[in-house]
């Protein structure tokens, strides 16, 4: 599994965060939150349009390495670094709180046990480019 199919992949999941940051900048009036009767409380509207926002900026970040996939190793690191804390607090939100839907488990698994194969999976390709 080289630089290209890492790169593939990277793009494919940059996509994920891109549209449901989108999709979140809406508030409590995003699709998922509106169907749970999230109530509107400014406070946490305002936090979600924040995270929705921020959620956007990693994918958009994720895209733009891409082309230089095996060079951009901390920029990498750093989202997807990022990516690992949030399934952490989703850990904790499970542990404190309950299970999400299940999508959202999914996602957890992708963000505490694929982060760090993405981060190891783009440390053999930008070892491999130097040699």
């Amino acid at each position: 599994m080289g630089r290209r199919a890492l790169q593939i992949a990277t793009a494919l999941l940059a996509l994920v965060p891109i549209l449901t940051g989108i999709i979140t900048m809406l508030g409590v009036s995003d699709p998922l939150y509106a169907s749970s009767g999230v109530p509107a409380l400014p406070v946490l509207d305002s936090n979600l349009r924040f995270f929705g926002g921020v959620w956007l900026g990693l994918g958009l970040a994720l895209l733009w390495l891409v082309p230089r996939i095996e060079t951009e190793s901390v920029l990498f690191r750093v989202v997807w670094g990022g990516i690992f804390l949030g399934g952490i607090g989703r850990l904790l939100s499970m542990a404190m709180v309950g299970l999400p839907p299940l999508p959202f488990v999914g996602f957890t698994a992708l963000e505490v046990i694929g982060a760090p194969l993405f981060v190891y999976w783009q440390h053999r390709v930008a070892t491999a480019g130097r040699r």
